[in-house]
């Protein structure tokens, strides 16, 4: 084991209320089934991963079922859920507050919330909120209200508004795709270039991203003639990559060569990838061969210290 510290930005929790409901709603993350999720197999997990820190969030498909009301409720319920489990295990988790888009006027107040009183380490948002991609115009006064906070988001991706393929569960393909999707729309409409104060990281490797960003610099000026192409990737470049089922031979290559420097960091995606799975990547990422000095401990820990300073070591 490379580093027996890492920080994983993209980690799952499931609070056995939230769990409740959704098994209640008959609603499970895009077609996959919710894994078993508890404390003392999590930490177990950490220790064999070497994961020092989990910063956690909830998967698809959020805390919004279609109610606003409930969503405030659900969004409040799993906040302080975390946050107690991150004030009895300050130094093995942190906190992405679930906020309920696309209650925007509710969103911001629990955001506030969440990050004033609950001392959040950042937000979490759902790739797509009922259909509605984050580069909206209706989820500017959010993104105004993240920014002035310097805040620190992460997008994970949920079903998208296309049915899903059939016998193929959205996290197989679809998610992918979602983040995608997303990340050009909140760029191309000007969101990170607007707001440049807080940090942005995607799921995923961000999709393909990575490997599709000159094409969408270029196809872009074919729609927006006012954009360059350097405009739109240094836009690209300001998003986060976290490593998530993504640390493979052929990724790697991409994400390395797209990402700017400090911007690529560790996930498992645990508990929905398995310790075989989170093996797997690990394996990987580890043996890859084309680390500058320092970027692998950089990718494990170094980067997410950088976004989250109270988890520093000296």
């Amino acid at each position: 084991m490379t580093s027996p510290a890492r920080i994983d930005v993209h980690h799952h929790v499931i609070p056995p209320a939230y769990r409740r409901l959704l098994a209640d709603r008959g609603l499970d993350a895009g077609g996959w089934a919710l894994p078993d999720w508890d404390k003392g197999s999590t930490l177990a997990m950490m220790d064999t991963q070497g994961i020092a820190t989990g910063v956690v969030s909830v998967s698809a498909p959020g805390v919004h079922l279609g109610d606003d009301r409930e969503a405030r409720t659900l969004a409040r319920s799993v906040n302080e859920y975390v946050a107690e489990l991150v004030k009895d295990h300050p130094d093995r988790f942190g906190q992405f507050a679930s906020i309920p888009l696309p209650d925007v006027e509710g969103s911001i107040a629990e955001a506030a919330y969440a990050l004033d009183e609950l001392h959040a380490d950042g937000v979490v948002l759902m790739s797509n909120a009922e259909g509605r991609y984050l580069g909206d115009p209706a989820f500017e006064p959010l993104w105004a209200e993240l920014d002035a906070r310097a805040a620190v988001v992460f997008i994970h991706p949920t079903e998208t508004a296309m049915p899903m393929l059939p016998g193929i569960p959205a996290p197989v393909i679809d998610f992918t795709f979602d983040t995608t999707r997303t990340a050009v729309q909140m760029t191309l409409n000007g969101v990170m270039s607007r707001h440049t104060r807080m940090k942005v990281i995607l799921s995923h490797a961000g999709g393909f991203l990575p490997y599709a960003a000159h094409r969408v610099a270029i196809a872009a000026q074919m729609i927006k003639p006012d954009l360059t192409t350097d405009g739109v990737l240094n836009d690209l470049r300001r998003f986060y990559f976290d490593t998530a089922l993504s640390a493979s031979p052929t990724a790697l290559p991409s994400l390395q060569a797209f990402a700017a420097p400090g911007h690529i960091l560790y996930g498992s995606d645990w508990p929905f990838a398995t310790i075989p799975v989170g093996s797997y990547f690990n394996t990987h990422l580890d043996g890859y061969q084309n680390w500058q000095p320092g970027q692998l401990h950089a990718v494990n820990r170094g980067n997410a210290e950088a976004l989250f300073p109270r988890l520093a070591r000296a």
